[in-house]
């Protein structure tokens, strides 16, 4: 039954896989932004980082898809480079709701400084991948949900563990039983591997233009570093290591090293 839900998601997503992902102009969001006609693609950055730009329709369109992050202050201005030339757009506001979660193991709400020196070390690691820019051949822009389960936390909350409130929940929890497939919502290549203090077994998965997907607490990883993977290959089973309550999927999506709704990429219809 998994498998054929699986699969009718992959048809689904393969019908609308250049569609691009859903314009939402708040912390947490995507901004499309429409450039000015060029023969080549411009290049864009946002807080200096490279910003994913498509063609449009139009003759020497295109459109700069940013990753805005749950930082970012909707009073201010947020500022691009195009070509060196400055361009700026607004940002609307948004109250993402509490989650209070219980956490029996001490050591993933109080750490002690060798194990917070090995999440450093990890993070740093992570966070390499993410900054990661390469250019395939095809730009991806929608993303196949990755398992099968209800959402059981979304992206954006604010997080309080043992009531110490903690980093905004970065991606969304599919919640699923140990042991349930795991698939690449996209085709890319992985760029990161481990078992993490938090993150349990977890891979990245590097789709080019500066998105990327993290698939986190995995039960069993079948990749390895450097793989090449399509859309709907295996990559592991859900499970319930690192910093957890149950067993689920932590699905994060990164642009232009922001963590961003990875619903936004998904086609609801």
């Amino acid at each position: 039954m998994l498998r054929s839900s699986l699969l009718s998601i992959l048809t689904l997503w393969s019908t609308l896989s250049f569609a691009l992902p859903q314009e939402s102009r708040v912390p947490g969001g995507i901004a499309l932004i429409d450039l000015p006609a060029s023969t080549s693609a411009p290049k864009v950055e946002y807080q200096g980082t490279r910003v994913m730009v498509i063609p449009t329709e139009e003759e020497n369109g295109w459109v700069a898809v940013v990753g805005i992050p749950l930082s970012a202050k909707p009073e201010e201005q947020q500022k691009l480079s195009i070509n060196g030339k400055p361009l700026s757009f607004g940002i609307s506001d948004k109250a993402y709701p509490e989650q209070r979660l219980k956490i029996k193991e001490r050591k993933y709400v109080e750490p002690d400084p060798k194990q917070v020196a090995r999440w450093r070390k990890e993070s740093a690691e992570q966070k390499a991948a993410y900054k990661a820019w390469s250019e395939p051949e095809t730009t991806v822009t929608t993303l196949a949900i990755p398992a099968e389960g209800p959402y059981s936390s979304a992206f954006g909350l604010k997080r309080f563990y043992n009531d110490q409130p903690r980093s905004p929940h970065s991606g969304l929890d599919i919640a699923a039983p140990d042991g349930s497939v795991i698939i690449a919502a996209a085709p890319g290549v992985v760029t990161a591997k481990g078992d993490y203090f938090f993150n349990g077994n977890t891979i990245i998965v590097d789709h080019g233009y500066g998105l990327s997907t993290m698939y986190c607490h995995m039960s069993e990883i079948s990749v390895e570093l450097g793989q090449k993977l399509e859309t709907g290959d295996q990559i592991g089973l859900v499970g319930k290591t690192g910093r957890v309550t149950g067993p689920h999927l932590h699905w994060g999506v990164s642009l232009n090293n922001t963590r961003v709704d990875p619903l936004l990429f998904v086609q609801q219809n």
